[in-house]
This record gives structure tokens, C-alpha cells and sequence, in this order.
């Protein structure tokens, strides 16, 4: 992998989308219900980490002085928006199928509102500038996770096979696609606002510290919760690492390996994100999927109307 980003750039804008969860079953990887509450975490976290997102990128808009790259920022808030809600309304599909994510979302709201929020919590000195900083390096962190695991929902092709429900599977890949657009959006706004170089990239390597342990404990809980409180298994079901390895060796979740490379890869002093993933395959999935192109339909007969 180069670490020199391209010379292509591409405006970052959201899209209109339409998903309609009437049909969708609980289990939406049919027989699968570790590798379908696994993925089904992202549902969990996302609503209130993209809004977090948006906040803090809120925030930190007067430190940005470039104004191609102000553009994007204010595109990646609008995709990262349009993300949440669109997690959002998931969960309201699981709560209507019995499956209640209230009592896990309140610690990831309390994660994001509270610990991460405009002030340090318990009053810990820290100055403002720099907790700005330090958030918008978390950000860059997990957007490194966020875009390989688009790149992945995009290519495996096991998700395929294992017949799925299909809007499920285009909000997922949907989602990876913009995650696989704006990969160096968050990276290019924290180096542009990080300061100096040797501190930025010290508080680079700390986020990516703070960031990966915290995404793994709370990915572990969040499966386990939704496992044990799915009402369509005959028994409390617990998550296992053995069921999860078997999901991973059928091609259902990614590779352990392929999520733990990202960290070396995104902690070389060099490193950009912008080779992560495939540019061409997500912006052909952007103008294929049937969410988008349903939702551009819906727009177009409002306009003849």
C-alpha cells in the first residue's frame, strides 16, 4: 500500500436514502445470529457516535483555513448525519421486534455526552484547544476502523451467498461506500488542526491508543448484550469467540488480522488514509444502490408533481 495520497479528489456531499425495514427478519443473515448481532453492534454505536462527530467537528470549523478542505468537512457532517439517523431508525426496528437497545445505548450515550463532551468531564484540566484536539484525533482513529470495514462490507462476497436480507444489505453498503469516500476527511482535518508536527502525530498515536481498545470492548458488550436479550432464541444465548471464528472463517465478519493491520498501517509516521480501500468500487455502489436510487426517484416524482 502507498502511503501518497492520489491526486484525484472527489467533493464529499450526502445522499438522500430510503430504507424500508417492514421485511426485514431480526435475524437478517439467516442461521447466523452471532455474525447478524456482531454487525448489528454498528447500530448501536452509531446514532450517537456520528452525532459526536458532528459536534466536535462543529466545533473545531473556525481552526480549518483551507476552503477545499472546509468543504469536505462540512460534506463528511452531512454524510455523518445522515448516518445516525438512518442507524436510528434500525434501532426502532429492533424495538418493534422485541429487541430493546435502550439499556446498552444509555452508557453510549453517557460514552459520547458526557466523557467525550465539549469540556473535560470531572473538571480534569485540560485546555480547550487541546481537548479538541484529542477528540478530533479519536475521530481520525475510528473513521481508520470505519473505512476498512467498508471496504470489507463491499467486497466479501460470503455476505452474498449467505442470502441476506437485502435492505440490510444495502444500508451496510450504503454506508461502507461513504465511509470508503471521506476515509481521509477526519485524518486531513486533525493534521490540519493538530498543531505542531511532532506533537500532533504523539496525540495521533494516543488516540489510535484510547480508540482501539474501547471499540473492541464495546463491540464485545454490545454483541453480548444483543445475543442475550434476542427473544427469537430458545435460550439466553452468549456471545463466544468460538461462534464468532466460525462466522469469520465463512466469510461473514471481517478477519481479525485485516482489523488489527489497520493500526500499525494507520501509526507510520507517513501514513494517509486515502489508499485505504477502493475509491472506484464505492462510488459504483453509491450509484447502484437501491436506497439511493429510490429516494432520487421519490425526489424526482415530488418535483413533476
Amino acid at each position: 500500500m502507498s502511503d501518497s495520497p492520489p491526486q484525484e479528489h472527489r467533493p464529499i456531499a450526502p445522499r438522500r436514502v430510503s430504507f424500508d425495514w417492514r421485511e426485514t427478519p431480526l435475524h437478517w443473515i439467516p442461521d447466523e445470529p452471532t455474525a447478524t448481532h456482531v454487525i448489528n453492534v454498528l447500530h448501536l454505536l452509531l446514532p450517537a457516535g456520528e452525532r459526536w462527530f458532528v459536534k466536535v467537528f462543529k466545533e473545531a470549523l473556525p481552526l480549518v483555513r483551507d476552503e477545499e478542505l472546509l468543504k469536505d468537512v462540512k460534506g463528511f457532517m452531512g454524510q455523518e448525519a445522515t448516518h445516525s439517523v438512518q442507524h436510528a431508525y434500525v434501532l426502532d426496528h429492533l424495538a418493534h421486534q422485541g429487541l430493546d437497545t435502550g439499556p446498552y445505548t444509555r452508557h453510549v450515550d453517557f460514552l459520547f455526552e458526557y466523557l467525550l463532551g465539549e469540556r473535560p468531564p470531572l473538571g480534569v484540566p485540560v485546555p480547550e484547544r487541546e481537548w479538541l484536539r484529542f477528540r478530533l484525533s479519536l475521530i481520525a482513529a475510528i473513521e481508520q476502523f470505519t473505512a476498512v470495514l467498508g471496504d470489507w462490507v463491499l467486497d466479501t462476497e460470503a455476505l452474498d451467498r449467505a442470502a441476506p436480507d437485502p435492505v440490510m444489505l444495502d444500508l451496510l453498503r450504503w454506508h461502507g461506500a461513504e465511509e470508503v469516500e471521506h476515509r481521509a476527511v477526519a485524518f486531513d482535518m486533525y493534521e490540519h488542526t493538530g498543531g505542531a508536527e511532532l506533537s500532533r502525530y504523539l496525540r495521533r498515536i494516543l488516540g489510535m491508543s484510547v480508540t482501539a481498545p474501547v471499540l473492541w470492548y464495546l463491540w464485545g458488550r454490545g454483541a453480548a448484550y444483543l445475543l442475550r436479550h434476542d427473544p427469537q432464541l430458545a435460550t439466553r444465548s452468549r456471545y463466544s469467540l468460538r461462534e464468532h471464528n466460525r462466522a469469520v472463517h465463512k466469510g461473514l465478519l471481517p478477519t481479525w488480522r485485516a482489523l488489527g493491520a489497520a493500526i500499525p498501517r494507520y501509526l507510520r509516521r507517513s501514513y494517509h488514509p486515502s489508499q485505504e480501500g477502493s475509491l472506484h468500487t464505492a462510488v459504483a455502489y453509491l450509484a447502484s444502490s437501491p436506497a439511493a436510487r429510490t429516494a432520487a426517484g421519490a425526489v424526482g416524482r415530488a418535483a413533476l408533481s
